[in-house]
């Protein structure tokens, strides 16, 4: 588990953005079950592919498109460790990968991006494959 005045500042990245955490389990719940819209769930992470082209990636897509997501969530890893665990339950069947982004159009799993297809991208190349994500299920 990372502390959290270390992580703090990479779950502020998000949350400026108009994310709401998920910390816990029934929060979780609370929030992918028989959701209704559509809803962007980053599995947050510290690491460098993070930091790097995830998280501005998805700002810089959510600020460039019409077509948002209703509702934006975000769980941490390595640190929300049973909101995560719930999370993950929703994104089946992909393997646990953090940082994930996972998109929800009415209660059901439309699209996932694991951490294979964040890694050795830029954040240009992620914002611009949300983007036609964006487009297509929102």
């Amino acid at each position: 588990m990372y502390p959290e005045q270390l992580v703090a500042p990479m779950r502020n990245d998000l949350t400026i953005a108009g994310f709401k955490e998920l910390k816990t389990a029934a929060d979780v719940d609370h929030e992918l079950k028989d959701q209704k819209g559509t809803q962007l769930l980053v599995i947050n992470s510290v690491c460098g592919c993070a930091a790097g082209a995830a998280r501005p990636g998805i700002k810089w897509a959510l600020e460039h498109t019409a077509k948002k997501p209703s509702k934006l969530t975000t769980v941490f890893a390595g640190v929300d460790k049973e909101a995560v665990a719930k999370a993950r339950e929703y994104t089946l069947p992909y393997p646990p990968s953090s940082p994930s982004i996972a998109l929800f159009k009415d209660g059901e799993l439309v699209h996932f991006v694991e951490r294979h297809h964040i890694e050795g991208r830029n954040a240009q190349m992620i914002g611009q494959h949300l983007l036609e994500v964006f487009d297509e299920f929102c």
